[in-house]
């Protein structure tokens, strides 16, 4: 009796699990087409064409909710090879739609088309889309905004509009020459002409006041500024004159609020921000300026924010004088030391406590040695980047193909944990070997399930603040700090409580930060530092993380179509 009553339930199991699955496949994922080709744009009183997605720059805006999944069909008919990346995604059991050129995918060539699924899961907020094969993410991505599931809602008040905020670069030039000619002189490519918000430079900048980006607000209500830097090279303040701001949320999860009179945001991050509009009616400039250690483009960006109503606006609208200057390194630590993530009930944090794998990885830039010093780097050689000086170089097969099918002699496992060699990493004094990297194509194996802690430890070899980014996985900032990482006295004072859950980490100038997560993601995973010089030099590795044992903890099968090499 109790076997029949088994066999029934178990049979019962079985037909409602299949009419799940066929209630899933009848139900169409939602699509929309990405078109990439040349327009023109006129900025900084001259014209070229750039490469855009549906003509826009910048490119549209995906809605989404919580947990959706989304279909981009993306046709390229523009000039070179290209990809695109869903920045921040996790794509669970899915990395061949996570896009890195020969990373998890050959690319899409000249009139070729691919349809990325994008699989949302735990993700809620701001995250962004964007090229990523060379350069051309400066002109090609987009905002993704990942509403609450239906049925619930922010977890601070509700706004009475949207705005999303893109910061990104302006080029002259052809973005792809740019690139191209620096990797083949060796040299440094040529730093942006202009920063943008929403695709205008502001009217600081000669001929570019016209099109100034504008928002319009009521005296009293609240808004949600979504905040991206989408910047080539640089790392940003942000602030608008007069208006205070409260962060509520970061790289697509939510933190404590922060009241703030400007933001720290690196290349890859994003901020939803709150701003109430208290002031007297008037303009108000918003602005954007780098922070850089090293001088790049020290230019600054504007748009307007416009109260509605009858007044008498001023002929140049109020600045904000609390924006930080390029080089104030305490600035930029007096508010990222506040970012603490919300870990309320309804979004908890789960920071590994015990860590099965550690790694300790210095970041760095040097040099190539070319014949006959004909290079266009210090003294004659050429600039290359690196993690424990290991300078990636870029596969003939994608990694994820290599791996899945078991392709030989494309990459290897032996990516240090450590570095090779020890020193005083931010020492004004350094050894002489220690400015050579390797070249090579090495990676790190990862096991299904298992906790891992990463040290970013910055080097004076050619010292900048490195925003780390990391695919595939959101990870836990528990600590930073300046100088050389101490293996017994830092981790002490870890935040192992509230740490914020991010995808990219800004590395202190001549500092560290710590990263944990938990590798439950398997697929193939590239890292690398989303300042695009200095991943164009090799500072990039990736992550294999083994299948589990079960079919729903192991990679999906790959798409029917994959782009050849």
């Amino acid at each position: 009796m109790e076997l029949k009553k088994s066999l029934k339930l178990e049979l019962l199991g079985f037909l409602l699990l299949n009419a799940f699955v066929l209630s899933m496949a009848r139900k169409k994922i939602p699509s929309i087409n990405f078109v990439l080709k040349e327009t023109k744009y006129t900025r900084l009183c001259s014209s070229k064409k750039i490469l855009t997605v549906n003509g826009l720059f910048p490119g549209p805006t995906l809605h989404v909710r919580r947990g959706d999944r989304l279909i981009v069909n993306v046709h390229n008919k523009g000039n070179y090879n290209v990809t695109i990346h869903w920045h921040g995604v996790n794509q669970p059991r899915n990395p061949w739609s996570d896009g890195p050129n020969y990373v998890t995918q050959c690319p899409i060539k000249p009139g070729a088309k691919f349809s990325y699924e994008i699989i949302f899961s735990t993700e809620e907020g701001t995250l962004w889309w964007h090229a990523h094969s060379d350069w051309s993410r400066a002109t090609v991505h987009g905002p993704i905004i990942i509403y609450p599931p239906i049925g619930t809602t922010y977890p601070f008040p509700k706004p009475h509009a949207e705005f999303p905020i893109v910061l990104a670069s302006w080029f002259k030039g052809d973005v792809m020459e740019i690139i191209q000619t620096a990797l083949a002189n060796g040299g440094e490519p040529n730093m942006s002409d202009a920063f943008t918000i929403n695709g205008q430079p502001g009217d600081l900048y000669n001929c570019s006041k016209p099109g100034t980006f504008k928002i319009l607000v009521n005296y009293g209500k609240r808004y949600l500024l979504r905040v991206i830097n989408s910047v080539m090279n640089e790392e940003m303040f942000f602030a608008v004159a007069q208006h205070n701001l409260t962060v509520v949320g970061m790289d697509g999860a939510y933190i404590k609020p922060i009241e703030t009179d400007y933001i720290m945001i690196t290349p890859g991050q994003t901020m939803d921000i709150l701003l109430t509009a208290n002031k007297s009616p008037s303009h108000y400039y918003m602005a954007g300026r780098a922070y850089a250690g090293a001088v790049f483009d020290n230019t600054t960006t504007t748009a307007i924010v416009k109260y509605i109503g009858n007044y008498t606006a001023p002929s140049t609208p109020s600045f904000p004088g609390n924006l930080p200057n390029f080089t104030d390194i305490d600035a930029v630590t007096n508010f990222t030391n506040r970012i603490r993530a919300l870990a309320s009930k309804d979004y908890p944090v789960e920071v590994p406590q015990k860590v099965d794998t550690r790694l300790y990885i210095t970041i760095s830039l040097g040099t190539i040695p070319c014949v006959n010093n004909s290079c266009d780097g210090p003294n004659g050689a050429r600039l290359a980047a690196s993690l424990n000086n290991m300078s990636f170089v870029e596969p003939a097969v994608d990694l994820l193909q290599a791996y899945y099918r078991k392709i030989r002699g494309i990459y290897t496992t032996n990516f240090p944990s450590v570095p090779s060699d020890f020193f005083n990493f931010t020492s004004d004094d350094l050894p002489d070997n220690v400015f050579t990297p390797l070249k090579a194509t090495r990676v790190k194996v990862l096991e299904f399930n298992s906790s891992v802690e990463i040290v970013f430890q910055g080097t004076n070899i050619g010292a900048e603040n490195h925003p780390m980014h990391l695919h595939g996985n959101s990870f836990y900032h528990v600590g930073s700090g300046f100088g050389n990482f101490d293996n017994k006295t830092d981790p002490k004072g870890y935040n192992l409580v509230d740490p914020p859950e991010i995808n990219t980490v800004g590395v202190p100038t001549n500092g560290w930060a710590a990263i944990r997560f938990r590798a439950n993601n398997p697929g193939v995973w590239f890292m690398h530092c989303h300042l695009e010089r200095h991943a164009s030099w090799g500072m990039d590795t990736a992550f294999i993380v083994k299948n589990g044992a079960t079919r729903l903890t192991s990679i999906r099968r790959p798409p029917r179509y994959l782009n050849p090499c």
